[in-house]
């Protein structure tokens, strides 16, 4: 009697636990799935990060980079935009940059050639590289999971020459005066950019908007993604975004991004743009041809071009500038870690390439496999401390509502960029040598601040000298 007193007890207490477990593991899952939409305030302090995938591991899969979410989550990401997914069309696939796969006779050297991401041959399929779509949905489940929204990659300007509408739609394409489907020309100048891997769509009839509106719609209600990166906007009749994005956020908020820095894109339309201006003006800094009075100059002309609203990504890199021009270290040189941390501090939203995070100092090969190396080292506690502070400072903000932008004059204005930013009681300075050239001077500020890169304590006198090597940077909060 007393065994089975025993047995039944121990037999409660273990359909309790489990229930419990049960219940736990709901609890926690339900608390996982909650993701607020897309909104003005998610955007103010937000870290993005461009996924490539095919580079992103040994394999090169969805699933290899889904199981890294989490530590993306540590760097303050918030957006995951994720570069295009979709099946790349064999024929005209770019081997080189001169050559294309037809003319790479060894059936061998062939195979290693997979082109271009950017030449989409089904624009609602999966490339099969890649994985599945549901490991696509098991990436887009994670990152929501993670607090992250997925943004994807979207080439509305032209298609693969694989695409089933070159034959079926015909009239969605530009033509020669032969009739002939062209390649993508510049629309100044009517010459080909050189973009032979894919066929130039027509916007002009407006036939094609509803078709292209509609695959872009399939990835927001059947995907759960949560807006589009949008290769080339600007290339693209604005009319036709008019006209498509109002009725893809009729679905859900969307977050959009577009390749551009064109002010009338902005308008209710794309949420944020490229700042290339200040992307270039870096690497000019860098390499010594302007100086930190070129800054001042594009800040002034900035402020006057765009609305306070108008949100900007800056970037020390992207698969464009990595492929074509170096990576940040070959653009920058020991200037990368003071304008990687400017990206942060200044008005927008940073960026971070994948490989960035892991000093990663190469560029990638852009039409085969390729691969990151994935060591912490240098940046990932740089890009982690400045992603913190970028999550949880107001002064910050970079949104549309940004905080505060004030350059704080120094002794050395050539050279050292000096600048406040300010929300209510919150504060962040950002003080750099931007020269190759140790620095004395002083600045018009006085107080008491911690250098929030390594924690020492900071006091700032007015008519106190300072002393800068090369490249030195302070990020001082109060």
């Amino acid at each position: 009697m007393k065994k089975a007193i025993l047995l039944v007890t121990i037999l409660t207490v273990f359909i309790s636990c489990k229930e419990d477990k049960k219940a736990t593991e709901q609890k926690e899952t339900a608390q996982a799935e909650v993701l607020a939409p897309v909104s003005d305030a998610m955007m103010e302090n937000s870290v993005i990060y461009e996924a490539n995938i095919r580079d992103y591991s040994p394999e090169g899969t969805f699933s290899a980079f889904t199981k890294d979410i989490p530590q993306l989550k540590n760097l303050g990401v918030k957006i995951i935009w994720v570069m295009p997914v979709y099946p790349i069309s064999l024929k005209k696939r770019k081997a080189t940059g001169d050559l294309s796969i037809e003319d790479i006779k060894d059936p061998k050297e062939r195979e290693k050639y997979l082109g271009s991401y950017y030449a989409i041959s089904d624009y609602t399929a999966i490339n099969p590289d890649l994985g599945t779509k549901a490991d696509f949905q098991e990436l887009v489940k994670t990152a929501h999971d993670n607090g992250m929204y997925v943004i994807l990659d979207w080439v509305a300007n032209h298609t693969g020459w694989d695409h089933k509408w070159i034959t079926e739609h015909p009239e969605y394409y530009h033509k020669n005066a032969k009739g002939e489907v062209t390649d993508p020309l510049d629309p100044k100048t009517g010459k080909p950019w050189g973009w032979t891997d894919v066929a130039h769509l027509d916007y002009t009839s407006k036939v094609l908007y509803e078709p292209m509106k509609n695959e872009m719609l399939y990835w927001v209600k059947e995907q759960g993604i949560d807006g589009f990166r949008c290769d080339v906007a600007d290339n693209v009749p604005t009319e036709f975004w008019e006209y498509a994005i109002p009725k893809l956020k009729e679905v859900k908020p969307l977050f959009m991004l577009m390749e551009s820095e064109k002010d009338y894109l902005f308008n209710g339309l794309f949420d944020m743009g490229y700042n290339w201006p200040a992307h270039h003006l870096m690497n000019d800094i860098a390499q010594g041809k302007k100086t930190v009075k070129d800054w001042d100059a594009y800040v002034a002309k900035h402020n006057a071009d765009y609305k306070k609203e108008d949100i900007w990504m800056n970037f020390t890199s992207n698969h464009d500038e990595n492929a074509w021009n170096g990576s940040e270290y070959e653009r920058l040189g020991d200037g990368a870690e003071a304008f990687a941390a400017l990206t942060f501090v200044m008005p927008g939203m940073p960026l971070i390439y994948t490989g960035q995070e892991y000093d990663f100092n190469r560029r990638l090969k852009f039409f085969e496999k390729d691969e990151i190396t994935k060591q912490k080292g240098k940046m990932y506690p740089v890009y982690e401390k400045l992603g913190k502070l970028k999550n949880t400072n107001t002064a910050l903000n970079g949104g549309k509502n940004p905080a505060a932008y004030k350059r704080l004059v120094t002794s050395a204005d050539a050279a050292v960029l000096a600048f406040e930013r300010n929300n209510g009681n919150d504060k962040v300075i950002y003080i750099a040598n931007l020269s190759a050239k140790p620095q004395t001077f002083t600045v018009s500020i006085g107080g008491e601040y911690t250098n929030y890169m390594n924690g020492t304590k900071v006091t700032l006198a007015k008519g106190e000298q300072f002393s800068f090597a090369p490249w030195e940077y302070w990020v001082l909060v109060k």
